[in-house]
């Protein structure tokens, strides 16, 4: 196999400080970043189809970033001041910071868990007696409902926001030697936009275990995986095909 000298990941351009710059300056290759998906808010006619009333809820369960923005746009389109007295559960740390760009965080009921939704079960079990909407895009994880009835509380699931191909007909998707992908909704992407696609040589990445079955159940052959207990991120992964100086069997990172 010949070394692999152009990778495309389909995220949004990263910071200066990303492994993924690191390498491609040590190792003098291509990575470029362009989404394959992006996020549209639906609208207060769209979210009253639904029937959420949103003084109805005591509290709020944030799963994302793009979860509160279209929570609190919606809020002000629908003329909804959200109380001072709203629950605020969010999964990590990092997105009950980002509170702060719509409320003043002091003196607020904010809790927050470790990383993965399941870990908001002792929380829902602390405060068990409100009335909770989970603002969520049109995918939702599979997990979350069974945490949410296994807490046993009053819970409803509103659609604030979709999550759409995005248009990427300017690539000519066979310059590169890699495709890196992170969601089920990349992989469909990749198949919407260049319909004629043909894996051939092109390496493919997949990051966690629903992408993986995406890839695979759309006729992809998975060639690097993460995370594995070797690899706990993507980039650990690709770097460690060059420390080997030369192309490896990819299935041996399964």
């Amino acid at each position: 196999m010949a070394k692999i000298k152009s990778i495309l990941v389909s995220q949004p351009n990263p910071p200066e400080s990303s492994p993924y710059l690191e390498i491609a300056r040590k190792e003098k290759i291509k990575i470029d970043f362009r989404p394959f998906i992006h996020v549209e808010g639906v609208d207060a006619k769209d979210l009253r189809t639904q029937k959420i009333d949103l003084s109805q809820y005591t509290g709020v369960i944030f799963t994302s970033k793009n979860a509160i923005d279209n929570y609190f746009r919606l809020a002000e389109e629908m003329r909804f001041a959200v109380p001072d007295s709203m629950r605020y559960v969010c999964q990590s740390e990092a997105i009950a910071n980002y509170l702060q760009k719509h409320i003043v965080y002091r003196k607020r009921k904010i809790s927050f868990g470790e990383k993965t939704f399941a870990d908001l079960l002792p929380i829902f079990k602390k405060f068990p007696d409100e009335k909770y909407l989970l603002p969520a895009s049109d995918v939702m994880n599979s997990d979350m409902p069974t945490v949410l009835d296994k807490a046993g509380i009053d819970w409803t699931r509103a659609i604030m926001y979709r999550t759409v191909c995005s248009d990427l007909s300017d690539i000519s998707i066979k310059d590169y030697d890699m495709l890196v992908f992170f969601s089920p909704q990349g992989i469909k992407s990749l198949h919407e936009n260049f319909k004629d696609f043909e894996q051939g040589d092109t390496k493919v990445a997949v990051f966690g275990a629903t992408t993986q079955s995406a890839a695979e159940e759309s006729g992809l052959t998975v060639n690097l995986m993460a995370p594995t207990k070797e690899n706990p991120s993507m980039t650990m992964a690709n770097r460690k095909i060059y420390q080997k100086r030369k192309i490896i069997d990819f299935e041996s990172y399964h």
